[in-house]
């Protein structure tokens, strides 16, 4: 595919927006089969989404009175909401934990995409950018490329730029987004501390 379309006048970007393109495809073709269709995913999702929406009216409800109501004293609802603040950290860590392995494999892939890619266009600009970067970029915009150009582009900022947008969108479009919860503060792996534990 690769040469096929380099005869063409920006055949080499082409080339690597396609990968690109076909690498995201994969990779979430991975995901799917080893997290998205599993019922252990599909219920963490679930009760993220649910504690999530209890810990958003229970908010509203204290932000909105003012007041606590005679029926539930402050100390009791401070208690509930911190309950089912930690359930939904921990429904969080479960998550991102299912996702690990899924993760290792989608690296690997990655990995070897991206040396098949390095040995195809390695000393060849893929690209030309409209502009001369900041320093900082053009180390990675210009790696590995012969000559003083700083807006010839290298396969690496080109195909990690591709891989960032179209993996993102591509997990937009086929719902596979984690809950807005899991990815808020708290949720993840490796959360924050909790200050009210200190």
């Amino acid at each position: 595919m690769a040469s096929a379309l380099s005869s063409l006048r920006y055949g080499d970007s082409l080339s690597v927006v396609a990968i690109s393109g076909a690498t995201a495809v994969l990779c979430e073709a991975i995901s799917w089969l080893l997290i998205y269709r599993t019922a252990t995913y599909n219920s963490l999702r679930a009760s993220i989404e649910r504690h999530s929406r209890k810990l958003d009216s229970m908010k509203s409800t204290s932000s909105g009175t003012g007041a606590a109501p005679s029926s539930q004293p402050a100390s009791s609802r401070a208690k509930k909401m911190d309950r089912v603040e930690s359930s939904l950290k921990d429904a969080s860590r479960e998550l991102s934990l299912a996702k690990l392995k899924s993760g290792a494999v989608v690296a690997a892939v990655l990995f070897v995409v991206f040396g098949l890619l390095n040995s195809l266009f390695e000393g060849r600009a893929v690209a030309k950018l409209p502009f001369a970067p900041v320093p900082l970029v053009q180390r990675m915009s210009h790696r590995g490329l012969p000559g003083n150009d700083p807006t010839d582009c290298a396969m690496v900022f080109l195909y990690f730029l591709c891989s960032m947008s179209i993996r993102t969108n591509l997990q937009k479009l086929l719902g596979f987004t984690p809950p807005r919860a899991a990815a808020g503060p708290g949720g993840g792996l490796f959360a924050m501390p909790d200050p009210k534990t200190n």
